[in-house]
């Protein structure tokens, strides 16, 4: 069960990548795995929110089993929240497309890179209090919040 989920965790062991910090190896993975599949619309929205939600799901409980097990808390080689945070601004890519889509990949990650690594108000409470799985990635997930408003604002105003 740890190979499982030390795989899943490590989005396919790229979390041990050390040429460049893990996070930001992990989130141009996560553009380059998710962003055709929202770009030429592979699957429909319900099916990739349902698969968000899964994939949340089972990132609780591999991240728990994994924590556990290399007694760490938010380990540099779990990556799987970096890939829930650009998963979900990937949710609402067709209300943030700026100019062109090639733009607009380009200023999710360096946008969501910023908020992941910044932890503006309230991730980086939850980065310090939240020490189980729901906060390695609810800290993801705000960065994320961050960056579709960013994008909604510049979208409104473009």
């Amino acid at each position: 069960m740890i190979k499982l989920a030390n795989f899943f965790v490590s989005l396919s062991f790229a979390g041990y990548i050390k040429l460049i910090p893990s996070g930001t190896f992990a989130s141009f993975l996560s553009i380059i795995i998710l962003f055709p599949i929202v770009e030429y619309k592979i699957i429909s929205l319900e099916i990739f929110l349902v698969i968000f939600f899964v994939i949340f799901l089972l990132s609780l409980f591999f991240i728990n089993k994994f924590s556990l097990h290399t007694q760490s808390h938010d380990s540099k080689i779990i990556v799987i929240d970096e890939f829930l945070g650009v998963y979900l601004i990937l949710i609402f890519y067709d209300q943030i497309k700026i100019i062109n889509p090639y733009v607009t990949i380009m200023l999710i990650f360096i946008l969501f890179r910023f908020f992941d690594i910044l932890k503006i108000f309230p991730a980086n409470i939850v980065d310090r209090k939240l020490k189980s799985a729901f906060g390695v990635i609810l800290d993801d997930l705000i960065a994320g919040i961050y960056t579709i408003i960013i994008l909604y604002i510049v979208n409104a105003y473009y």
